[in-house]
């Protein structure tokens, strides 16, 4: 039998072609290449002895060549497939990607003909532009185009609604942003100067290494102590001490004597009826309650007096000569003979010797109206009239005449005692009765004591034609008339606050004593207003989101409030990371105030101060979990529920997006709900990322893990879909693991255990309805998934191709089951309701033709 061959070269690639019994064996290595046969035919019989050995020559190495499969056909079978051919290859260069792309989805069984047809049928320009009407007559057609116009109104409806509602809320959130930002900005300004309250007047204080950190000055730490000491008497349910005391106590180790003689002074003022329900502010304005307080102050202001008095006298012991006779009167005498050096310009009446109206003045002054009139009366009867008053007055609780006997000194005054020389004369009479309050006696009163005490004398319940000066007043007078700038006060913090204090203007004095000076008496500040609250003779704020000082238009005039909880909150923020349970005892002393959400204040500034401590510090505060349970913190030492305060930082984490340790927080509060679903929104960020140590994912690997552990044999009191989302993320970030540190079988055997995927095609309708059940954190991992699973499997078939021939049934058949993986998941891909990412489609379609 004879062989020919032949070699017909065109480019780089070559077609063999052997001739057997008039039939022509032909082995195809590029399509493209069939058409020279046709110029072989057409060949002269002198060229075809030439050829023809060549083709013997080439048939010899090609029968040697396994790789290349044989095929038989006859002369017409070749004709004709070569002009098939020849016609396709022939046609124009711009439908080269077209040709290619038939040849490629043809060899997988795609009709590309049908799908293009599919795709043109569906027009996306039609769908959403406004229909053409039909005419009226057109039934059929009349309703289809109602109905799809319906459609897109809803569409467009939607669509208007939705960025509407985006809108308002974004606009919502902003302006609640800064509407937070304003009070936070106005949570140390004052309506009289406007300054800020500056935190950095006193600085942090550290102790040497190897001991406690503490940012509490002595001064803090001695009223701390106190503070702590009162807090734990009212949790023990015990008799509460009176704070003031116990604070002015504590006062007297800083061996300053200004803040011994303020709370001294602060012990006097507070002496006045308390209001065990209700508005402080409204009783404080009570007849009765202004009465109460013009008298302590003027008792005190009296007594302080009569110490000035006894130091003077002591200073001059010679010249006074004191003797050993107790009571007002002798001191006075005493005084007098030290303070009054020259008889010049007083009037020539006289008692033991000594002048009279200096002697009635200090005996007033002192308080002890019993006193002056002992002098009058030793003055004989030129001095009847006034006599006869001040006795009344002395006989009366408010030290105060009658309006009959006010009326008749008012009268002697301008017809006679105005025009006096005696400038001791013209006081008495304006301290005893408000004769002239436009003279302020400076020839007299030289200090500002003698200047209120001399007001707190003239003011009167009401006012009337000749006389204005009332309580409210004589305040507005101090604090907005005078002010900071007349009293000197940031020079003289002492004398401007005793002003305000003792005129009633407690929230004034404090607010002042809290920013005044930089800030440097902010402690006493801060405990004068504790005690005062803790005794409800605070006026306080409405809102605690109000500025530290405010106004409210209910109140009488000029009458103050002030913001406890922001003073309390300005303290603390100073040392709560360094001093958490000294913070906190300052907290509590807001147990009975409420915040803007009706939220209990104690609760909700102790879950503040949790969001922002330190992980050591919050687990000092709120305890932690151990062995499933949680192990109390410093709050379970206070009347609070820990859970409440647990919950509102969970919340306030969440909403500032700190999701890490909402889930901490939930977790010890024991919401799974809430745990499960931002563990499953954490994890579906980094399942698909490589971990590291100490990255975002490592850590919540952990979190995950300790979770499912404990919450083993436990029952979890969540939804079904986010426990089994949970485990299924959890499971992926396993399989994550072993992808990237190439684990392939092992990975394999994770993603089949988890019934994510199908690894068969007779598992894909199965899987594509089991994932209308998958929650949206699942559905979102679960291109990356498919990419690192489509990965294995082409790695895998990769390194199973490259290795030594060896059973090659066992390793056709490893082949087979690769692709028919493959095959399941770009089927799982296509058929999924869910919109893949292009590239993934791809990708996925890529790695399974090259596994063919």
């Amino acid at each position: 039998m004879a062989v020919q061959s032949v070699e017909v070269r065109a480019g780089p690639c070559r077609r063999n072609f052997k001739f057997v019994n008039g039939v022509y064996g032909t082995t195809l290595t590029s399509v493209r290449r069939v058409n020279l046969l046709l110029k072989f035919f057409r060949m002269g019989d002198s060229d075809f002895n030439e050829l023809l050995r060549s083709a013997e020559q080439l048939s010899a190495a090609v029968e040697g060549n396994g790789e290349l499969p044989q095929v038989e056909r006859n002369l017409r079978q070749i004709l004709e497939a070569s002009n098939e051919l020849w016609s396709r290859v022939t046609q124009p260069s711009s439908q080269d990607n077209q040709v290619q792309a038939h040849l490629l989805l043809g060899s997988r069984g795609v009709d590309l003909p049908q799908i293009s047809q599919k795709l043109n049928s569906l027009s996306a320009r039609r769908t959403f532009e406004p229909l053409d009407p039909v005419a009226d007559t057109d039934i059929v057609s009349y309703l289809r185009n109602e109905k799809e116009n319906a459609i897109l109104s809803i569409i467009e409806q939607v669509h208007k609604d939705t960025f509407e509602l985006n809108r308002v809320q974004q606009l919502q959130h902003m302006l609640g942003e800064w509407k937070q930002m304003r009070y936070e900005i106005m949570n140390a300004m004052t309506a009289p100067s406007g300054e800020l309250v500056d935190l950095r007047g006193m600085p942090q204080r550290t102790k040497l290494a190897g001991s406690a950190v503490s940012g509490l000055s002595s001064i803090e730490a001695a009223y701390a102590k106190e503070v702590r000491n009162y807090n734990d008497h009212v949790l023990k349910g015990i008799t509460r001490p009176n704070l003031f005391k116990i604070l002015a106590k504590a006062s007297e180790s800083f061996d300053d004597k200004k803040v011994a003689d303020m709370w001294k002074m602060v012990k006097a003022m507070v002496d006045i009826p308390v209001t065990p329900r209700g508005d402080q502010m409204k009783s404080r304005s009570s007849s009765q309650v202004e009465r109460k307080i013009v008298s302590q102050a003027r008792k005190y202001l009296e007594n302080r007096y009569t110490d000035f008095m006894n130091s003077i006298i002591s200073e001059n012991l010679a010249q006074a000569m004191r003797g050993g006779i107790p009571g007002t009167l002798p001191l006075v005498k005493s005084f007098v003979r030290v303070k009054i050096q020259s008889t010049l310009g007083l009037e020539g009446i006289q008692v033991d010797g000594m002048p009279l109206w200096p002697l009635v003045y200090y005996c007033m002054r002192a308080g002890d109206f019993h006193a002056a009139l002992h002098c009058l009366k030793q003055a004989g009867s030129s001095v009847d009239e006034f006599r006869a008053v001040v006795e009344e007055a002395a006989n009366s609780s408010t030290q105060r005449p009658g309006s009959r006997s006010e009326s008749i000194v008012k009268l002697q005054y301008r017809r006679h005692v105005r025009s006096a020389t005696d400038p001791y004369k013209r006081a008495a009479y304006c301290a005893l009765v408000p004769c002239d309050p436009d003279d302020l006696h400076s020839e007299v009163m030289t200090t500002a004591d003698d200047y209120l005490w001399l007001r707190l004398c003239q003011v009167r319940d009401q006012a009337d034609s000749e006389n204005k000066l009332t309580l409210d007043h004589l305040q507005t007078t101090i604090l907005e008339e005078y002010g900071e700038s007349y009293y000197h006060a940031h020079e003289q913090p002492y004398l401007y606050f005793s002003m305000l204090f003792l005129t009633g203007q407690f929230e004034a004095a404090i607010e002042f004593l809290a920013r005044g000076a930089g800030a440097r008496l902010l402690p006493h500040a801060v405990h004068l207003a504790a005690a005062m609250h803790e005794h409800n003779l605070l006026g306080v704020s409405q809102s605690v989101l109000a500025p530290l000082i405010s106004v409210d238009p209910v109140d009488k005039p000029p009458a103050k409030r002030l913001n406890f909880a922001r003073l309390i909150l300005l303290y603390v923020k100073r040392f709560e990371a360094s001093d958490p349970k000294e913070s906190l005892h300052y907290l509590f002393l807001l147990r009975s105030m409420n915040d803007p959400y009706d939220r209990n204040m104690f609760a909700a500034s102790a879950a503040e101060m949790v969001v922002d401590a330190s992980p050591t510090n919050r687990s000092l505060l709120i305890g932690r979990i151990d062995m499933g349970q949680r192990l109390p913190g410093i709050l379970d030492e206070f009347q609070i529920n820990v859970e409440d305060v647990i919950n509102i930082s969970a919340e306030t984490l969440n909403r500032k997006g700190l999701l890490e340790d909402a889930v901490t927080m939930y977790d010890l509060a024991g919401n799974h709900e809430k745990v499960l679903s931002l563990m499953c929104s954490l994890l579906a960020q980094v399942v698909s990322q490589k971990s590291t140590p100490g990255s975002l994912r490592s850590r919540l690997q952990d979190t995950a893990n300790d979770i499912s552990f404990r919450y083993q044999g436990t029952a979890i009191q969540a939804p079904a879909e986010s426990v089994a989302a949970f485990y299924t993320l959890r499971d992926l970030m396993v399989f994550f693991d072993q992808f990237h540190s190439e684990q392939h079988q092992n990975a394999l055997r994770t993603i089949a255990d988890s019934g994510l995927l199908p690894l068969h095609v007779r598992e894909v309708d199965e899987r594509v309805t089991a994932l209308r059940r998958v929650s949206a954190e699942i559905t979102g991992a679960l291109a990356d998934v498919l990419l690192a699973t489509m990965t294995i499997l082409y790695k895998l078939y990769q390194k199973l191709r490259s290795t030594e021939p060896g059973d090659e049934v066992a390793r056709e058949q490893q082949l087979c089951d690769l692709r028919e993986q493959a095959r399941a998941l770009t089927s799982f891909a296509g058929t999924i309701p869910y919109r893949m990412p292009n590239e993934t489609n791809s990708r996925l379609v890529q790695m399974e033709i090259l596994m063919h």
